[in-house]
């Protein structure tokens, strides 16, 4: 007998479905490219799904998290998962993949091999477990978004593995020779506090970290269930974290097991964990680092630490330099050491695809970068954007028949921009541009104060201030045209309190627990739609005899970006916000509607 193969074809293929191939995927086909993602897992999300369960982390400070396509898969969570159940959370990434025609998902498909067309890859092969059966993806343009990028060694392309020397880059942070070390892998656990006293035996192969001369591991980290994911549970950086992963899964269960032991039955916390039991311990170790493909410009470290000023900056950072010791667990001190950088900082469309394979993009922890600025751009929020930036990327490469690096000059990285800013990714330094009949129409307010700030191009308050029209419910923000005009779509930014936390104990980081908790205490809150997004609004146009009619009402929102089709034509436009999730007053960032092309 031989397994059958299933040929497809597509415009774009991502290989991986972390959070930054499914963004990747789902930018792409949005913008019009048939798309396959491949994904050798039985569920999206990588580090971010039940397997892993490992909180999407970005950048630090006030109004800087990440927004897009990311900030949609969390409002949606929000929706449908409020008590932050993990294997809810695949079930949102997969609805929200499945619900869109232009995408294709194969999921338990690992990629085993490529075929070559010249220096481009020109098809992919993966072997699907569930069906038993090949897949063979010919496509014009590939990402790899697997994190180990798998399609590195076998399309040829350049990739780096390890450590570069202090020298190379001039970076502080890097060891003075370079090596083959890497950051390692983390299995995770998850407690839950019950009704009564729970007890806890260790399985006879756990490691024993009772007696003193074992607490010489665990007396630089922090221990509390409610402060810590225990991701410094950590092995392989200084050993082989591909080749010897299975082994190393086995050492960390060893590690997780006795460490729960200890902090429950023996620590100066078991009396505060009585009732607290162990409810899930991850069979699947999350990775940190392997390979990183080499582009046109390696992102380094005084680069990062200097803002990351490009001219082709598409994405952004804005995470510490978390650089962990490759030793792990067994480091003699902390997990990690934290150099401080700014938030946010760019990242160059030129870290984005492979240099030597033409038609092979790269998104997640294996772009080009050095090890030291992987530190800081390898966490997931960061990763989805750069996700984002490639399935972009992708759809005007596919639109003008280009390969990778071509996006990235002149008119093709402003359209490549435009879109992004569009779809409400933000890109440090630009703001968006006001096109269409809003640009040159009067605009004026009924209620609230800051009415111009709709098209001010700045979808998020800022370091100078605020950027919203605030106002009463009821009132309505107006626009009036010089002539009749035919309006196609209106674009609306709701605030969704890019500020909020999600933790009922946070830890610090914007995109703490966007997901799931690491945790469950009882009486701890649900997490719920933010209370500042609009909930209804309705959208109205100004007839010639002075009269407003209801184009369209939006009695449920719970998104930031939305856009609402509009088949008119009008004098003018207004919005006006009925009710909110709880907040008093509406928030509005943008506002505007788009011409017929």
């Amino acid at each position: 007998m031989q397994f059958q193969t299933e040929r497809m074809e597509a415009d774009f293929c991502v290989a991986g479905g972390g959070l930054a191939g499914l963004c990747a995927a789902l930018s792409a086909a949005r913008h019009g490219a048939k798309t396959v993602l491949v994904q050798d897992r039985p569920m999206l999300g990588g580090n971010a799904s039940s397997e892993i369960r490992m909180h999407a982390l970005g950048a630090h400070g006030p109004n800087r998290r990440e927004t897009g396509l990311l900030e949609e898969i969390f409002l949606e969570n929000y929706r449908y998962n409020p008590e932050a159940a993990w294997p809810l959370f695949d079930s949102v990434l997969w609805g929200i993949a499945s619900r869109e025609p232009n995408l294709r998902l194969e999921l338990d498909a690992s990629v085993c091999s490529c075929e070559m067309s010249g220096s481009a890859v020109r098809s992919i092969r993966a072997w699907q477990t569930t069906t038993q059966r090949w897949i063979e993806v010919e496509a014009r343009l590939f990402a790899d978004c697997t994190g180990d990028a798998v399609l590195a060694p076998l399309s040829g392309a350049d990739f780096r593995l390890g450590r570069e020397a202090r020298s190379e880059y001039g970076e502080s942070e890097a060891p003075t020779e370079s090596d083959s070390c890497t950051m390692g892998n983390s299995i995770l656990f998850q407690v839950d506090e019950r009704p009564r006293e729970q007890v806890f035996v260790p399985p006879p192969w756990a490691y024993d970290y009772s007696a003193p001369e074992a607490h010489k591991w665990i007396k630089h980290r922090q221990i509390d269930p409610f402060a810590t994911n225990y991701w410094w549970i950590e092995t392989g950086g200084a050993d082989d974290s591909i080749g010897n992963a299975e082994m190393h899964r086995g050492e960390l269960l060893r590690i997780a097991f006795g460490v729960w032991d200890y902090v429950k039955n023996h620590s100066a916390l078991k009396d505060k964990l009585r009732n607290f039991s162990l409810e899930w311990v991850g069979s699947l170790p999350g990775k940190r680092e392997s390979r990183r493909y080499l582009g046109d410009h390696v992102l380094v470290q005084g680069e990062v630490q200097s803002g990351g000023n490009f001219p082709d900056v598409v994405a952004y950072g804005g995470w510490r330099i978390d650089n962990h010791y490759p030793k792990g667990f067994y480091h003699d001190g902390p997990g990690t050491k934290y150099t401080d950088c700014p938030s946010p900082f760019g990242i160059p469309y030129r870290c984005l695809y492979s240099r030597n394979v033409p038609n092979l993009f790269c998104a997640g922890r294996d772009i080009s970068c050095s090890h030291v600025a992987m530190s800081a751009t390898r966490v997931m929020a960061t990763c989805a954007l750069e996700g984002q930036a490639v399935g972009t990327a992708a759809a005007i490469a596919v639109r003008e028949g280009v390969d990778c690096r071509d996006v990235g000059r002149g008119r093709l990285l402003d359209d490549l921009r435009r879109a992004l800013l569009d779809d409400d990714c933000m890109i440090p330094g630009l703001r968006r541009e006001i096109r269409g009949p809003c640009a040159s129409a009067s605009l004026s307010s009924t209620g609230g104060e800051g009415v111009e700030r709709l098209r001010d191009g700045m979808d998020r308050d800022w370091d100078d201030g605020s950027h919203a029209w605030e106002a009463p419910l009821g009132a309505a923000a107006e626009y009036r045209f010089a002539a009749e005009t035919e309006l196609r779509e209106a674009r609306i930014v709701f605030d969704s309190d890019l500020n909020r936390t999600d933790s009922p104990r946070p830890l610090g980081g914007n995109s703490e627990y966007a997901q799931g908790r690491h945790y469950r205490a009882l009486g701890d809150p649900p997490m719920g739609t933010p209370r500042s997004l609009v909930r209804a609004f309705r959208i109205e146009s100004l007839r010639s005899d002075g009269s407003w009619r209801m184009e369209g009402e939006v009695p449920d929102n719970h998104m930031r970006l939305v856009r609402v089709p509009l088949n008119c034509r009008a004098h003018g436009v207004r919005l006006v916000p009925l009710s909110t999730w709880g907040a008093p007053t509406a928030r509005v960032f943008s506002f505007e509607v788009n011409g017929r092309n």
